[in-house]
């Protein structure tokens, strides 16, 4: 829409109003201010380049683990000594011999652990005090879900089978073997008298 031009009456009454008007007061200095600059940080300034760029490269660094749950080795480790001091510390060297072994290998969880229950009752009942349990370290499978997977049933299950009744009131200590006997794949079992 085009613009109208002003009548002459119209024109008239604009002037009157525009003598009338006082212009607004403007502090002075308001122009005369220049706009602060922006500050320079000392340091080398860096380009950013973007095959450099890394998400997360200037995040705090923080271990995080899956695995929610410790280790057999570490609960081990970390179970007080009940038994003779120099004794648990030459059975952990393996010094000491144990009296008897039994080796778990390609039995099920339920064979194993009647079989378990058999062999330390009757250790127990013939003073044997230091036996050896062989679990093996178990068959590592690629991890294809989410959700990881303990290697070894036997290995993780044989600690807890320990702590249970019947076996908890004969059972002192309970480590992990030295290399020579099996390593991680053994269990030392230091029967109560």
């Amino acid at each position: 829409m085009p613009r109208r031009k002003l009548k002459s009456d119209e024109v008239e009454l604009w002037e009157r109003v525009a003598k009338t008007a006082t212009p607004l007061s403007l502090p002075q200095y308001v122009n005369s201010v220049a706009k602060p600059k922006p500050k320079v940080n000392p340091k080398k300034k860096e380009k950013f380049e973007l095959n450099k760029f890394e998400i997360g490269a200037n995040a705090a660094q923080k271990s995080v683990k899956n695995d929610l749950k410790p280790s057999i080795s570490t609960v081990l480790e970390s179970a007080s000594v009940q038994m003779d001091y120099k004794a648990f510390k030459k059975m952990k060297r393996g010094k000491s011999t144990p009296e008897a072994s039994f080796d778990l290998h390609g039995m099920t969880v339920a064979q194993a652990h009647t079989a378990l229950i058999h062999f330390l009752m009757t250790s127990y009942s013939r003073n044997m005090r230091l036996v050896l349990v062989i679990t093996g370290k178990g068959k590592f499978q690629k991890d294809k879900g989410p959700i990881p997977r303990q290697v070894g049933i036997l290995r993780h299950q044989v600690p807890q089978w320990l702590r249970m009744p019947p076996l908890r009131d004969k059972v002192l200590q309970v480590s992990e073997a030295h290399g020579k006997h099996g390593g991680s794949g053994a269990y030392y079992v230091y029967l109560r008298k």
